[in-house]
């Protein structure tokens, strides 16, 4: 019973913080173009670019956010949050295996887009595991 408030609170941090991200993005996204670390060396600012990711982010949030509260829809909300999340560390790491970053880059990046990824697919596999039906 621990493990599942630790697990839902979790769920929900995370989603709020990806919401948060996405609303900055659509509301703001040269702030957050300018204020995000790193950000700049990817790439001139493109504002709509920037509104496509925040949506993304805004979605990934409240899929987390509904998951946690709706044990049913857990499963699939956690999962394709975590596919999204998942896909975008790998992309991050994919252009430092490139040459397009630098190593530091993943120090960098890492509070931001990995550990997320990592948290979530630790829920998604916790919500699969709590899923299961008892074993008698």
């Amino acid at each position: 019973m621990k493990l599942t408030k630790i697990c839902i609170a979790l769920s929900v941090l995370l989603g709020l913080g990806m919401v948060a991200n996405g609303l900055f993005l659509l509301v703001s996204p040269n702030q957050w173009y300018l204020l995000v670390p790193g950000v700049i060396s990817t790439g001139p600012f493109n504002q709509h670019f920037l509104r496509d990711i925040g949506m993304s982010f805004l979605f990934v949030g409240i899929g987390l956010l509904v998951g946690a509260a709706r044990p049913p829809a857990r499963v699939f909300l956690w999962g394709a949050s975590t596919l999204w999340l998942g896909g975008h560390a790998l992309f991050h790491i994919w252009e430092v295996a490139v040459g397009i970053c630098g190593p530091s880059a993943l120090a960098r990046d890492f509070p931001g887009v990995t550990l997320p990824a990592i948290l979530a697919a630790m829920l998604t596999f916790w919500a699969i595991g709590n899923a299961r039906p008892a074993r008698t």
